[in-house]
């Protein structure tokens, strides 16, 4: 047993994004509302909203953070470190980023937060932009993390398009990398003779 506390809701959409909604609008009003480091126009917002495997999954906006939240419907079957389990937590000071685990999703490896909130059980979360006072808009800090993604996709893909050496080239250019044999000079007996 792992002793995850799981959301009992979490097969109900509209629950899990009120309930989450209710909890961070809670912890805003707690804890950040004399933030001089947030950014207070930005609302709480959720977006991206799915299922995977064993986890519900969306993007987080809150005046402070935007970020990917994984709420776990069954037990992840992950250890959790100790002062962690439920009845540690609902004693101790809130915590905004918890332990980092290892995290296996959708056929990669990831890693998370652990968190814990009474209303939510435990979930993980991950930070993706935790600067937010240049956005005025949610459109604006989810639309930089589209670009970060954007750039992120581009630059995986320019890397398995260009690896040299998975990169064709010419007997010319192979021999201009290895120094100064540019030049034939011709052939000789079937070889070929360089300056």
């Amino acid at each position: 047993m792992f002793h995850w506390q799981l959301l009992s809701f979490t097969n109900n959409d509209e629950e899990v994004v009120n309930r989450v909604m209710e909890v961070f609008t809670e912890l805003y009003q707690i804890y950040f509302l004399d933030e001089l480091l947030v950014n207070h126009n930005l609302p709480i917002e959720i977006r991206a909203f799915r299922h995977t495997d064993i986890w519900t999954i969306f993007l987080l906006l809150t005046p402070w953070t935007l970020a990917r939240v994984f709420l776990p419907e069954r037990d992840p079957e992950l250890e959790l470190p100790p002062g962690w389990r439920a009845e540690e937590r609902a004693t101790a000071t809130m915590s905004v980023i918890g332990p980092a685990m290892p995290l296996a999703i959708l056929g990669g490896r990831e890693q998370a937060h652990l968190n814990y909130h009474p209303k939510l059980g435990h979930y993980l979360i991950q930070p993706l932009i935790q600067s937010m006072e240049q956005f005025n808009t949610p459109d604006e800090a989810f639309n930089a993390w589209n670009e970060v993604i954007k750039t992120r996709n581009r630059v995986i893909e320019e890397q398995n398009r260009r690896c040299d050496w998975h990169q064709e080239v010419s007997r010319r250019e192979f021999f201009a990398k290895c120094g100064n044999l540019e030049r034939i000079k011709g052939s000789q007996n079937g070889h070929r003779i360089f300056d």
